[in-house]
Parts: C-alpha cells; structure tokens; sequence
C-alpha cells in the first residue's frame, strides 16, 4: 500500500505493462500477494470472461511470470501447456 493508504498497482520490469495493470485493478488485483491469492488461471479467466476479444494467453503468461519471479518469455513449454490445459478445463 502507498502512503495515502491505496494499494499499489501491480507494476512489474517482467512484463506486465499498464493496459493489463489496469485491467487487474479493475478486478482487484493490485499487488502480488491478490495475485497469488486468486491464481493466474482464475484471474485469466476472469478477465477472458469480460473481456474475450482483448485478453490472450500472453496475459495468463504474464501473471504467472510475475508469480514464478521470471520474465515470461522463460516460461518452459511444459508450464504454457499446464497453464492452457487449466484454462480449457475451466472454461
């Protein structure tokens, strides 16, 4: 939280940039610890549901970059594929 007692933005040198912050904070996540919380694939499909045109998978990488602490082009495949197959059993 900030000084002035708002949660900051989840802002992060990984990769996530200000168009997914925002629409994280429009859901309610504002920092990691919401993020890990809620899940990358929970929160993925979340915001898939309200958004299906403008959220790709390249948002769920993202999240789960920021979870596992590495820019998310270092996913391995075998992450990207658990992350899909969790996203195609949910929806």
């Amino acid at each position: 939280m900030t000084k002035s007692g708002k949660k900051k933005d989840v802002v992060s040198p990984l990769g996530l940039g200000p168009k997914s912050t925002r629409a994280l904070n429009g859901i309610g996540i504002f920092t990691r610890m919401d993020m890990e919380r809620a899940g990358s694939v929970a929160i993925y499909i979340q915001l898939k549901r309200l958004n299906p045109k403008s959220v790709s998978l390249n948002l769920l990488y993202g999240m789960e970059a920021v979870l596992l602490d590495i820019h998310w082009t270092k996913i391995p495949k075998s992450v990207k594929a658990q992350l899909k197959q969790e996203v195609s059993s949910s929806l």
